[in-house]
């Protein structure tokens, strides 16, 4: 399947392929501002914006090197897309010493370029980070990474959607949510549980179920309607608790089978859960959908 829709910052966990079932849940009005604080990849935000749902967006995110990574592609797209090259270029001779010795680097200056870099060519686009904080992933050494005339064109597309509509800001989740106003609508996908803690974190810093639960509260005494990625299973495994109804109902995705599973003989789906704010209109009757019912809205992405 093709995306018409920019992704340039490649990370495991993008919510790309959901995009469209995401934002049917989101009515054409009154809204006027979608805000992300769980930036990532910002793919909600890149579909929205291609689908002209917004006049403006805001997009956070705890770690800092993500966010001036996401503010030079809204501001800077050419320099940006040209350090990539650069170091893109840097490990052709020796790709394996080069990445280590990039990834070192950018341990300890966190260069946006060198962040992108990283996460274009790592094992999986899977961050992962050690204790101390820092990014310590693995090259994968069955590919070079996204090529730097890639790279640009989808630096360039992505800035075209966004520049003058979209800001993103360094900080916690929770500081967008208490700076929440009128006419807001709030896409959140916080690490899920048990993938920010231990010896191989997925996420530089975690977030407690408690702690998300009273935010979602605010968002909800303040009349600010939200969406929410969260919890759900794969196989017989399940991850993260559900949370309680009150904070919102909850749709199970079918994302279908597991790319992991099927490399492992196994058949196991993967089913993800959407959490709607009760401030939104019901949009769906089955409590269960698979990507499939989502091909009209999916049809930007054919």
């Amino acid at each position: 399947m093709r995306f018409p829709v920019p992704h340039p910052i490649p990370y495991q966990g993008s919510k790309r392929r959901l995009a469209a079932a995401i934002l049917s849940h989101v009515p054409a009005s009154p809204f006027t501002r979608l805000v992300e604080p769980f930036a990532g990849s910002a793919a909600v935000t890149l579909a929205a914006a291609a689908q002209k749902r917004f006049s403006c967006y805001l997009i956070g995110d705890i770690l800092d090197p993500l966010v001036g990574l996401w503010d030079a592609i809204l501001t800077s797209p050419a320099d940006i897309a040209e350090h990539y090259r650069n170091l893109w270029r840097k490990e052709r001779a020796r790709p394996i010493e080069a990445f280590y010795d990039i990834r070192a680097d950018f341990n300890a200056d966190h260069d946006p370029a060198k962040l992108l870099y990283l996460l274009a060519r790592c094992v999986k686009n899977s961050v992962r980070f050690n204790p101390a904080g820092e990014f310590n992933q693995s090259p994968d050494k069955r590919r070079t990474g996204t090529r730097p005339e890639t790279m640009e064109s989808e630096i360039l597309a992505a800035h075209h959607l966004l520049a003058g509509k979209c800001r993103a800001v360094h900080c916690d989740f929770f500081e967008l949510i208490r700076q929440a106003c009128g006419g807001d609508i709030f896409y959140l996908d916080p690490p899920y549980q048990g993938t920010s803690g231990g010896r191989d974190r997925r996420y530089f810093t975690g977030v407690t179920r408690a702690r998300l639960i009273e935010g979602l509260e605010l968002l909800n005494d303040k009349g600010i309607p939200f969406i929410l990625s969260y919890d759900g299973s794969c196989g017989h495994r399940s991850y993260g608790e559900p949370l309680p109804e009150k904070i919102g109902r909850r749709i199970l995705l079918d994302v279908g089978r597991s790319s992991q599973a099927t490399l492992n003989g196994r058949k196991d789906v993967t089913v993800e859960s959407l959490y709607v704010s009760h401030l939104l209109p019901l949009a769906h009757r089955r409590s269960t959908l698979s990507l499939d019912d989502f091909s009209a809205q999916a049809a930007l992405f054919a």
